[in-house]
């Protein structure tokens, strides 16, 4: 079912939860510039497994409300945690994808781990999602400026770069149809400021205060956040295991969603 949680005046965020009566929680955190729908072919299996299911959309994208302002990770990590306090979570396993990775790196730290006994981070955009003077990994700061400078002139042929460059497996015409447009229902101007906070912000130090068993599903092939950072990512959280997916890109979670799945929920479980 769906429903809103206010997390500011006038900000509502929309909340896809399945499966609320199971124990076992999952909280998804979808990237930059989809929504909940992203994990569809995660939703269709794990509920059947056992367990609670719960997707957020990041305001400014999917169902959640569009304001102006409040897209620096502060604000993000916020809005997770009045999600987690509204429903009451606790012990759950946090998962983000991406950006949506970047957002959970943020809360763990922020907010000292609040509720979440497992993390697991898919393509993480951290620590840094660009290359700086001491950071020789990640994209050009140039290319993301490009990116911003489409979204404004042309964001339909900016979503449909980024989306040739998101998949390893081969996907059809009408899958990435769905893809584009899921990107479509975001706001131009909250695809912008994502990008921004991608130049403005680094995530060193979160990772360094991230406790909680980690694990980080990397593909190698990922053209959008290197594996690289799945590598750095292993060394600054103690307590995490990096997963190399082979046959994936970006998006792990559907080039091998069997393999994702299931280590997915066994971690979940508490199996591995």
């Amino acid at each position: 079912m769906g429903y809103y949680v206010t997390v500011q005046d006038n900000v509502n965020i929309y909340v896809e939860d399945l499966n609320p009566d199971c124990k076992d929680t999952i909280l998804f955190l979808h990237g930059w510039p989809g929504s909940h729908k992203l994990f569809e072919y995660q939703f269709n299996v794990l509920p059947c497994m056992g367990f609670r299911c719960i997707g957020i959309d990041t305001r400014g994208f999917g169902d959640s409300d569009k304001p102006f302002c409040g897209y620096d990770y502060d604000r993000l990590a916020d809005d997770v945690k009045c999600v987690i306090d509204a429903l009451g979570l606790k012990d759950i396993t946090l998962v983000g994808h991406s950006t949506g990775g970047s957002i959970a790196v943020r809360y763990m730290a922020r907010h000292k781990q609040h509720g979440v006994s497992r993390l697991v981070l898919a393509a993480a955009a951290a620590p840094s999602l660009i290359k700086r003077p001491d950071f020789p990994y990640g994209a050009d700061k140039e290319t993301i400026l490009n990116m911003i400078q489409e979204t404004y002139e042309d964001r339909p042929n900016m979503l449909n770069s980024f989306g040739n460059l998101f998949f390893f497996k081969l996907i059809t015409y009408p899958f990435s149809q769905w893809f584009f447009q899921l990107g479509l229902q975001a706001a131009g101007w909250a695809t912008a400021a994502i990008e921004k906070t991608w130049i403005e912000e680094v995530l060193f130090q979160d990772l360094n205060e991230i406790t909680v068993p980690t694990l980080i599903i990397h593909g190698i092939h990922d053209k959008v956040v290197p594996f690289e950072l799945g590598e750095i990512q292993n060394q600054y959280i103690k307590s995490s295991t990096l997963l190399p997916f082979e046959f994936s890109g970006h998006a792990s979670f559907y080039d091998q969603m069997d393999e994702f799945n299931k280590v997915l929920a066994d971690f979940a479980k508490g199996n591995c």
